[in-house]
């Protein structure tokens, strides 16, 4: 699994799409020519606002680069991080999804060994 960082971007959704097409996309594309079975890319935390081009973006990466798996996360806590590549390192059929994190630790409720 390779994680890929994206930030800086705009607050504003369209200006921070656009930025993400223009910018961040190329590298996201290189990352996966070298990523032999799961990316994921991670965004700075963003309102509601923001989601529709997150997981529109992520949908159509894991679609045109199937059988790898393309995944985005949202956050800015460092241990919610860690604990969604935990859990998608072993949920192999996940692919396309956008999973924003908020760090206040449902894991324990949805984990079997929490």
């Amino acid at each position: 699994m390779t994680l890929l960082r994206v930030g800086g971007l705009p607050r504003e959704p369209l200006a921070a799409a656009a930025q993400f097409y223009g910018e961040a996309l190329e590298a996201i594309r290189r990352a996966l020519a070298e990523t032999p079975d799961h990316l994921v890319i991670a965004f700075d935390p963003a309102d509601y606002t923001h989601k529709a081009w997150r997981l529109a973006a992520v949908q159509q990466l894991a679609r045109d680069h199937a059988p790898v798996r393309v995944n985005a996360l949202a956050g800015g806590d460092e241990k919610a991080i860690a604990a969604a590549l935990a859990y998608l390192g072993t949920a192999e059929g996940v692919t396309g999804q956008y999973l924003p994190l908020d760090g206040n630790g449902a894991a324990a409720l949805l984990s079997k060994n929490g």
